[in-house]
């Protein structure tokens, strides 16, 4: 059904719409812009009556599902509304196919009179040949301007992320965005000092469901209570009660995000094309990861221990908000498997033992292993303080080189000596290209050539692994510097402790085995920059200004 022109009053809805998705920036296309031309237009029109308006304020015109067209639609059901009038086709839509439908098929349908005023489109004024080409036309120009304008969005998005921008609508709890610049992240001190709260407990041994209870308790709001009490309009797709809490779920995500240490990742959803809105999981290899985007929260050293921490089996006893000291930590030294912490009752006392998991699970499997807990710690507790003495006394050691002129000696002396290896393999290289060219002009057998490349092979072999060992003793000259052991800070904290705790044992201890003997073997953290400091003052030890007398007093 089309309309004839005649005296019937229309009942018409004006529809107008503004999107920020497909391009829709100039201010002649602005919200009250359109109101205002179809309103004056309208005045010349006395059979059409306005009786509603609607407004899709943000909404892409690809996508027909918006709320103000929804309405529209659902007035056009009931009766109330037989006239739909908008500034342009672009207004109403930019998904041809769809525009199509409801122009030439579900308004005739209906008996809906529409009107496009700048594309001098009235439905009542009947369809012309003209106006069959031109309206799929006009359609599909639209379509392709919005298909347009997405891929130019999609690639200013990119690039921004690459150089580490902030593209998100909210900040993460911890951050919000600098004021001056909307695309940097800034510390926000109070939900800071909430994330390096949590990092600590959970240092201290505190499982994440005692965490989350613990902020609850405080009156800690939660991330997402947080946004709103800032006025932020932050919706969620889980489902929370009126007041979200903290959750065990809430803690371990700030304890696992990355963006803590200044990591910036984004990009790991998208939609399909400009058509489809549903987003969907990108492969990690595909996100976009910037380092150092934004000031950090967390250290490096802090985060890697509480993540390594994660991985553990940390469970708790029931009504304990605390992981046990060792939890994670100690192990069978013959099957790696971890060990469990047994309950003896005697003698109306409660003794503890460690022994292997897996003994209990599988007597074949392994032995027992087992060890008294008090021995252990004790034992333990021993052990830590003597290499932490050791590690003060390389501090010492090393403060004490640095005052020599060894170092700037020590590095060109060992660049000389790399400088004259890289001749040496040079002057290989091409000694093992003479061989082939006399072994192809015939001047040479093939049994000489051979040994020819095996004898300049081992001298390559020798001179490259020069190259590669010089190169690593400047490097711990460099990274040896007192300035920069930050890894001893982290021992000396700790001196002349006597009483170990959750806190000490994971900062200072990765693994600790327990052989069947009774021996115990303690992997220490930051193994490779003690022994990195042990290589560097072996060889500083060998220069001329050494003075192993005034050494001794140093330390």
């Amino acid at each position: 059904m089309e309309f004839i022109k005649d005296d019937k009053i229309c009942n018409a809805a004006i529809y107008v719409r503004l999107s920020k998705d497909d391009g829709d920036k100039e201010e002649s296309d602005s919200i009250s812009n359109q109101k205002e031309l179809i309103k004056d237009y309208l005045k010349s029109k006395s059979e059409v009556q306005i009786v509603s308006v609607h407004v899709d304020d943000g909404f892409s015109g690809v996508d027909f599902n918006r709320p103000a067209f929804l309405e529209m639609m659902e007035e056009i059901r009931t009766g109330k509304v037989n006239c739909v009038v908008v500034k342009d086709l672009s207004r109403f839509g930019r998904n041809y196919i769809e525009a199509g439908k409801y122009i030439q098929k579900v308004f005739p349908f209906l008996g809906v009179r529409f009107i496009a005023i700048n594309d001098h489109y009235d439905s009542a004024e009947g369809s012309s040949i003209t106006d069959n080409i031109m309206i799929p036309f006009k359609n599909l120009i639209n379509d392709s301007y919005c298909r347009d304008s997405s891929i130019k969005i999609r690639s200013q998005l990119e690039i921004k992320r690459k150089k580490g921008d902030f593209i998100g609508s909210f900040a993460a709890y911890g951050y919000r965005k600098a004021e001056n610049e909307k695309h940097k992240l800034v510390i926000d001190e109070y939900a800071g000092d909430i994330v390096r709260d949590i990092f600590k407990w959970k240092l201290e041994g505190m499982s994440q469901q005692g965490i989350a209870t613990r902020l609850n308790e405080l009156g800690i709001l939660s991330p997402l209570e947080y946004k709103r009490s800032l006025g932020q309009k932050y919706k969620t797709t889980f489902k929370v009660k009126q007041q979200a809490l903290w959750s065990a779920v809430a803690v371990r995500r700030i304890l696992t995000n990355e963006l803590y240490l200044g990591v910036l990742e984004q990009g790991k959803r998208t939609t399909p094309n400009y058509k489809v809105k549903n987003r969907v999981d990108r492969p990690k290899e595909e996100w976009v990861r910037v380092d150092n985007a934004h000031e950090p929260i967390i250290t490096m050293e802090l985060f890697a221990i509480v993540n390594a921490l994660l991985l553990h089996d940390t469970r708790i006893a029931p009504k304990e908000d605390k992981v046990y000291m060792f939890s994670g930590i100690v192990a069978c030294g013959d099957c790696k498997d971890n060990m469990i912490r047994k309950t003896v009752p005697a003698n109306g006392k409660k003794y503890y033992y460690f022994a292997c998991s897996s003994n209990r699970n599988d007597k074949a499997s392994c032995t027992m292993h087992n060890i008294s807990e008090k021995s252990f710690t004790e034992a333990v507790l021993t052990a830590m303080n003597a290499h932490i003495q050791s590690v003060l006394d390389v501090e010492r050691i090393l403060a004490y080189i640095e005052s020599l002129p060894y170092q700037q000696e020590e590095i060109i002396k060992l660049d000389s000596q790399i400088k004259k290896a890289m001749d040496e393999v040079e002057k290989i290289q091409n000694y093992k290209l003479k061989s082939y060219e006399s072994y192809v002009d015939q001047f040479i057998t093939k049994e000489e050539y051979k040994a020819h490349v095996s004898r300049y092979n081992e001298k390559l072999e020798k001179a490259e692994n020069l190259i590669q060992k010089r190169t690593c003793e400047i490097e711990d000259i460099v990274n040896n510097k007192t300035t920069i052991n930050l890894w001893i800070q982290n021992f000396k904290q700790y001196q002349n402790i006597e009483t170990l705790t959750r806190k000490i044992v994971v900062s200072l201890i990765k693994k600790i085995y327990v052989y069947e003997n009774g021996k115990i073997d303690i992997h220490f953290r930051y193994l490779s920059e003690y022994e990195s400091a042990i290589r560097f003052i072996e060889s500083a030890s060998k220069s001329d200004s050494f003075d192993v007398t005034v050494l001794k007093e140093a330390i």
